[in-house]
Order: structure tokens, then C-alpha cells, then sequence
């Protein structure tokens, strides 16, 4: 091979990987290559990195090579990320929503019932990002609103239709990972779980 064609299969397998590569693993994928060659490539890749102005560099660290981005870009990193963070739900997010998605349609006041406090902010939250909406009102005394999930919620949990909502355990596990805000307080998940299955309407997977 010439060394015009290892050097972008070089630049993949440290694109994929999430941890350093030690050069004895790369060398391990190329069949009759020299490991010097290797090296001097991955020499090679580090320079024109660096002189190519590029967001990322390679480097050699914790006893192989890995891209990294340059720490003068870090800012705009740190942007991002806050941003990213910004766009996750907190946990009363989370357990309001999975509320509506196992009982709906559901009224606020049956979401206040099982979560214990009022729903009032995390429900137009939910509405705002799009992942509820308003489907009808009861036919009961004042005929308040029934809320249920969107075609958005299906894509923020990666879903392809509602028959395929994980199981509440599993709707908790997401719960637990998610970021918390000082909102209200909440119940021990093990309580919500069992307060959805067995208050409010609907049924549960």
C-alpha cells in the first residue's frame, strides 16, 4: 500500500475511536507494514494537522494517539454544551411526561394526583418543546384538557411508534440520568412508578 492510502485509514480508525490507540493496534490492522511506517505517518498526520488550521489536532497521549480539539476553541465548546444541557428536561419533565405517555389522554388534574404537586409549569414546558399537545377535554364537570404525546416525543426518545414505549422501569432509568432542577418536590422513583400503574387511566408496558 502506499502511504497515500494508509494515512486516510489512519485518520479513521482514530476518528472512531473513543479512547488513545496505541500504534501497536493500528499497526495490527495493515498486514506486511512496517510499524516505523506507521509511526511515521501518524507523524506526518499530527504536522499537517497543525499547520492546516484544522479545529482538531492529533497527539500522542496516555501511551497512544488520539484527535483532540484545540484549547483555544474550547469557548465555543463550552457554548455548546450549555446549550445541550439547556435542551434536556429535568426530572419533573421526565416523570410528567412519561405520565402523559402511559395514561394518556390525561387531565392535569389526574397528572397532579399521581405526581403529588401541580403541573402547571411542566406542562407548558412540555408544550413548548412540542413533545405533548392539547388531543381534547373530558366529558366531565369543567371538561378540562386531555394532553397527549406528540410525533416529536417518538423522536426524542428514539421510538418509531407508541407501541414501542420502553417499559416504566426502563421510562425511570431515564429519569434518574437526567438532570435534576429545583422545581418541586419529587417522588422516590419507586413510588412513581407505582403511583402511574396504578392511578389515572390508560395502562402501562
Amino acid at each position: 500500500m502506499e502511504d497515500h492510502e494508509i494515512k486516510p485509514i489512519l485518520e479513521a480508525l482514530l476518528f472512531v475511536s473513543s479512547d488513545p490507540l496505541t500504534l501497536d493496534r493500528m499497526h495490527g490492522v495493515f498486514d506486511g507494514i512496517d510499524k516505523s511506517r506507521i509511526k511515521a505517518l501518524l507523524l506526518q498526520l499530527e504536522q499537517e494537522f497543525m499547520l492546516s488550521n484544522r479545529g482538531f489536532h492529533l497527539v500522542e497521549v496516555a501511551g497512544g494517539y488520539q484527535f483532540v480539539t484545540r484549547s483555544d476553541l474550547a469557548p465555543w465548546i463550552k457554548e455548546m454544551e450549555l446549550a445541550r444541557a439547556a435542551s434536556r428536561l429535568s426530572k419533573p419533565g421526565l416523570e410528567t411526561l412519561a405520565i402523559v405517555a402511559y395514561k394518556q389522554p390525561v387531565t392535569r388534574g389526574e397528572i397532579e394526583m399521581i405526581r403529588g404537586v401541580d403541573a402547571a409549569g411542566v406542562l407548558k414546558t412540555l408544550l413548548d418543546r412540542k413533545l405533548i399537545k392539547i388531543v381534547g377535554r373530558k366529558e366531565v364537570a369543567g371538561r378540562p384538557m386531555l394532553y397527549g404525546t406528540t410525533r416529536t416525543f417518538l423522536t426524542y426518545l428514539g421510538l418509531p411508534d407508541l407501541s414501542s414505549l420502553p417499559t416504566l422501569k426502563e421510562f425511570s432509568e431515564i429519569a434518574d440520568e437526567a438532570s435534576e432542577e429545583e422545581e418541586a418536590p419529587m417522588l422516590p422513583l419507586g413510588d412513581f412508578s407505582s403511583k402511574i400503574e396504578n392511578e389515572g387511566n390508560g395502562s402501562v408496558p
